[in-house]
């Protein structure tokens, strides 16, 4: 079997040190912040500070993939976020009756709950597996390589790859850190997007990878709560996610009582700033079917308003024509693939690739076949669902940017996710794309979905998307001061 060493300890970095080792392999996983999740749930998700990590205190989504990573293959960490709080739904009880069931429908159910419910979870599980050395407060500041040829290339020397081509032939085969150096048959690079793998990639001499970035042009404002005492649930109706023409307001259901409440808006907005006011905030929530129904609840505020923009959707390859970049390092979650959080894709993305590099790590590790095998596998797997985020983040930004309505195919496709609130068929269609169990261009084309889809739009001719929320007189009003 294979020696692991994983650089980062968020979730993809947990995820894959503990499958790594209940696969028979044995991991050391290096993390520069010296705390470690727990079980103070709130005294970690309010009071840890976390530059590396600033989405940290952001909503997080876990799809039907990810809990389908959790329930299959590490059940002790799925019972774990239970006992901790964290609740599970399913995608059609959102019907008064829920539809006859078919196959499939079981892949359906989100778990719902904070980041840090599944980091301590995961950090649980580690602390009692024998195959795990996990080092916190011990950051990765370089790389060890090797011509795969055979000879030793000098740790992090500028021109270590000079022969040949730049880049050709280098093999990592450990990690540097500030207490010494660490030999493994494969590193697996989990430091997240601002991880720095590049500038260590550049200092042995290793060819740039292939990153492909698009910008999203979207702000996020999120504000957490807790639900009162005895009220163990909020409101199912109305739907919890609303997109107008120049904004949007989703809850996200959390664990233990606790929810969050999200603005959106375009980064360009001049109202973007007045969001940040609590005030101001609860305002322009409440001006939203969801947001008026979990506000109206008595709900006790846990935190400030919580700001993030700037975010893009980032792909990034350790492949390019030439071949390998390099050899014995393999990139997940978001250091290979970062998507921006409207579809709340990226845990369940880390998880399938965490489990992967488990399963296929004593497979000639430092390889240029196993390289070229990871990449395309993710090249598979994962790239679709990162051009699927793409598609939708350029149909949402240029709608807030312009704050057009929707016409032709745009309308179609909101009449799609409007008619799925009415029609179970429908809705179990969407929620297999949402869930990631099938793909949108399979699941959208089913002629029973179209066929149930154009009878809903031909008996509402005067159809509009997205009316639900205030206009923009009423918006500028709100967000006033």
């Amino acid at each position: 079997m294979a020696h692991v060493l994983v650089i980062g300890g968020g979730v993809g970095g947990l995820a894959t040190a503990l499958l790594a080792a209940r696969r028979g392999h044995t991991a050391e996983l290096f993390e520069r912040d010296a705390r470690a999740p727990g079980t103070a749930l709130d005294r970690d998700f309010f009071g840890w500070r976390r530059p590396t990590v600033p989405q940290a205190a952001q909503p997080h989504a876990l799809l039907g993939a990810a809990r389908n990573v959790l329930r299959d293959d590490l059940p002790d960490v799925y019972a774990e976020m239970l006992r901790l709080g964290a609740r599970e739904r399913h995608e059609l009880d959102w019907f008064e009756a829920r539809p006859p069931a078919r196959p499939g429908d079981e892949d359906l159910v989100m778990l719902q709950a904070r980041r840090i419910v599944l980091e301590s979870a995961l950090a649980t599980a580690l602390r009692g597996e024998p195959g795990v050395v996990v080092r916190h407060g011990e950051p990765v500041t370089g790389l060890t390589t090797a011509s795969r040829a055979g000879g030793d290339l000098a740790e992090d020397a500028p021109g270590a790859g000079d022969a040949g081509d730049a880049g050709d032939g280098i093999r990592v085969t450990g990690v540097t850190t500030g207490a010494g150096s660490y030999q493994g048959d494969l590193v697996v690079d989990a430091g997240g997007r601002r991880g720095g793998i590049e500038r260590r990639l550049g200092a042995v001499g290793c060819r740039p990878p292939v990153v492909e970035r698009h910008r999203t042009g979207l702000a996020y404002f999120c504000r957490w709560y807790r639900l009162p005492e005895g009220m163990d649930e909020g409101p199912r109706r109305p739907w919890a996610v609303t997109g107008g023409a120049f904004a949007g307001c989703a809850v996200f259901p959390a664990d233990n009582r606790v929810f969050a409440v999200t603005l959106f808006v375009h980064t360009a907005d001049t109202t973007r700033s007045a969001l940040r006011d609590p005030a101001v905030f609860e305002r322009a929530a409440r001006s939203f079917p969801p947001g008026a129904a979990w506000l109206a609840l008595g709900a006790e505020p846990l935190s400030g308003v919580l700001a993030t923009a700037s975010l893009d959707n980032r792909w990034s390859a350790l492949v390019d024509e030439r071949g390998p970049v390099v050899t014995g390092l393999v990139p997940v979650g978001d250091s290979i693939t970062h998507t921006n959080p409207t579809l709340g894709q990226g845990t369940s993305l880390a998880l399938w690739a965490a489990r992967r590099v488990a399963r296929t790590a004593h497979r000639d590790p430092g390889s240029d076949r196993f390289a070229m095998d990871h990449h395309a596998w993710a090249v598979r797997t994962l790239k679709p669902w990162f051009d699927f985020q793409v598609v939708a983040d350029a149909a949402i930004g240029e709608r807030f940017a312009t704050r057009a309505g929707r016409t032709g195919t745009a309308r179609e496709v909101a009449a799609l996710f409007d008619c799925a609130l009415e029609d179970p068929e429908v809705m179990r269609a969407r929620a297999r794309v949402r869930h990631l169990a099938e793909p949108p261009e399979r699941a959208y084309a089913d002629p029973e979905i179209r066929a149930r889809v154009a009878r809903w739009l031909a008996a509402r001719p005067d159809y509009a998307p997205n009316e639900v929320g205030p206009d923009r007189e009423e918006w500028e009003k709100l967000t006033a001061g």
